[in-house]
């Protein structure tokens, strides 16, 4: 094979290599950039042997500029503990705030449960205090060592005003599944 075929040959390889990575990439921008319940996020968000749902970044949303995050994260530990890595920010200067989730096993993306659960240090409910711009930040945890390996279920969150319980932030719905 002559020096020309063979640079060819190793061209269209790195061009079409690089389409497929391309287009990979923007399944996964699709997934995350759309946690709600429409039915083509539930299916880029659902787990499946190769992508389990142990972890989540799960977007909380209010009015205006009112924004959260809660990096929920399953180490790989026997004691099944979850961190919840809880940031909220542009809500009321020196309050405080509690962050809730509830739950269903429908596994249809649509979140239908609605007790919440209030979350904290393990049973113990604990607040998120926001500081004179309107930013708070808790690392919280959850003991889901009672819950068998593998469950999944449709989880979805919300942030509350301790003060009057009026729901400021709220997520989309997400699939997770207990390691």
């Amino acid at each position: 094979m002559n020096k020309l075929n063979l640079r060819s040959l190793i061209t269209l390889f790195s061009v079409t290599m690089i389409i497929f990575s391309i287009s990979g990439c923007q399944k996964s921008i699709v997934a995350d950039s759309q946690p709600e319940t429409t039915s083509a996020a539930t299916e880029l968000n659902s787990p499946t042997p190769a992508n389990p749902h142990f972890n989540l970044e799960v977007i909380l949303r209010g009015e205006g500029n009112a924004f959260g995050l809660v990096k929920f994260r399953q180490d790989n530990n026997v004691d099944k503990i979850v961190a919840l890595d809880t940031w909220i920010r542009d809500l009321k200067p020196n309050h405080e705030y509690q962050l809730q989730r509830a739950v269903d096993t429908d596994l249809d993306g649509n979140c239908t449960g609605t007790a919440w659960l209030t979350l904290g240090k393990g049973l113990v409910p604990q607040s998120i205090f926001t500081d004179g711009t309107g930013t708070g930040r808790e690392e919280l945890f959850r003991n889901l060592s009672l819950v068998p390996s593998g469950a999944t279920f449709d989880i979805h969150f919300q942030i509350i005003d301790t003060e009057n319980s009026a729901v400021v932030l709220t997520s989309g719905c997400y699939q997770f599944t207990v390691r």
